[in-house]
């Protein structure tokens, strides 16, 4: 089974929140992981500002990102192409998502994914609404 996870549901897998238990299921239970290339930035970012809020040590914040960068080379990536694009922009103009999240979307359609998994509301209805089996974490 192939499963799409945007930033928010991914970021649980290495910031132990609610759903990291979760995700750790999915994660065993999956034949492939699927990711856009934005997630990268995405979940950097989201490190990063747990390091300037004080929320993680230094320590911690390089845990992360090791074990991360580790796990994104054994993931299946769609880079932003020109039809992930122009999906992206019809999800735009058909949803109230924003630019990243309709990416993930996107990404996720033009993967072919089983499941799509988030942690954002507005994401998941976008999500069904384009005929994707979602789960939520």
């Amino acid at each position: 089974m192939k499963l799409y996870f945007d930033s928010s549901a991914l970021t649980k897998r290495y910031i132990f929140e609610k759903g990291s238990e979760e995700m750790d299921r999915f994660f065993l239970e999956t034949d492939s992981v699927a990711v856009s290339s934005i997630c990268l930035p995405e979940i950097i970012s989201a490190f990063t500002r747990l390091l300037r809020e004080k929320k993680i040590s230094g320590r911690q914040y390089d845990q992360c990102k090791i074990k991360f960068i580790e796990d994104f080379t054994s993931f299946e990536v769609c880079q932003v192409s020109a039809e992930v694009l122009k999906r992206s922009i019809t999800i735009l103009e058909h949803t109230e998502l924003r630019a990243a999240d309709a990416l993930h979307v996107a990404s996720a359609m033009e993967m072919k994914v089983d499941i799509f998994i988030s942690g954002d509301k507005k994401q998941i209805l976008a999500a069904k609404k384009f005929n994707l089996m979602v789960n939520s974490v």
